[in-house]
């Protein structure tokens, strides 16, 4: 809406800012009237049989009333914003352990609702220690949220990235087998080596390790993870053994 327009013709400029919320008010009080009409009729009685000081106490009873909807409404906000903080990594932008492994349990149930498989990527970063203490631990930060863009960047918008602690994240494929998360974690591994942290003017070259495990029947999130996590650690050994 175009603000600060030509006034129309007769309309004068003092007049112009208060006429919307005379506009406001008169609606507001036609509509409490409204509602106080609506609870006569509900009560049996009709506005005539009230006295003016019963008929005030109810239609302020019913401002009232609306004042604490409007109020419950804006805190039902304000708990949605604050569930959606509690839900996110403090450091880097994506979920934390908590709200990724309360994805993880319903996706298994989903699994196991339509039979439909989707699949468990644990994934770690190598040699943090040795990057912390060549570079600092702010670019040991600066790795993580490096990596996380990365990772959100080259999936599609059905999956979820979050960060498990520490170096550690997780990648959520939905409905996608094993077969084919593997080469989806293989072409990230390929991605972030291909894209060194810049740092200081330096291009500073980061790893990962991955570990990939499809959601069975029966299982819950943390043997989900337990058996991802192995596999990473499998990866690792067999990456540091050649």
């Amino acid at each position: 809406m175009k603000v600060g327009g030509t006034r129309g013709v007769g309309q004068t400029s003092g007049a112009t800012p208060a006429a919307p919320a005379r506009r406001s008010k008169r609606a507001e009080a036609v509509r409490t009237a409204r509602r106080v009409s609506d609870t006569l009729s509900i009560m049996g009685m009709s506005p005539a049989e009230m006295s003016d000081k019963v008929r005030g106490a109810i239609t302020a009873l019913m401002e009232e009333v609306n004042d604490l909807r409007q109020e419950l409404e804006v805190a039902h906000q304000r708990l949605a914003e604050l569930e959606q903080l509690v839900d996110m990594d403090p450091l880097v932008p994506v979920p934390n352990r908590r709200a990724f492994v309360r994805e993880i349990s319903r996706l298994i149930s989903f699994a196991e609702r339509y039979g439909t498989s989707s699949s468990l990527v644990f994934l770690d970063l190598n040699d943090m220690k040795s990057l912390n203490d060549t570079y600092g631990h702010g670019a040991g930060d600066a790795a993580l949220v490096h990596v996380a863009g990365l990772l959100v960047r080259n999936v599609r918008d059905t999956d979820m990235v979050g960060r498990l602690g520490g170096d550690e994240f997780g990648l959520l494929l939905v409905q996608t087998e094993e077969e084919e998360a593997t080469e989806k974690a293989e072409s990230l591994m390929q991605i972030i080596a291909e894209n060194p942290l810049q740092w200081e003017g330096k291009d500073v070259p980061v790893s990962i390790a991955y570990g990939v495990h499809s959601f069975t029947p029966g299982q819950d999130a943390s043997e989900a993870l337990a058996h991802a996590d192995a596999r990473m650690y499998e990866h690792k050994r067999q990456g540091k053994d050649e």
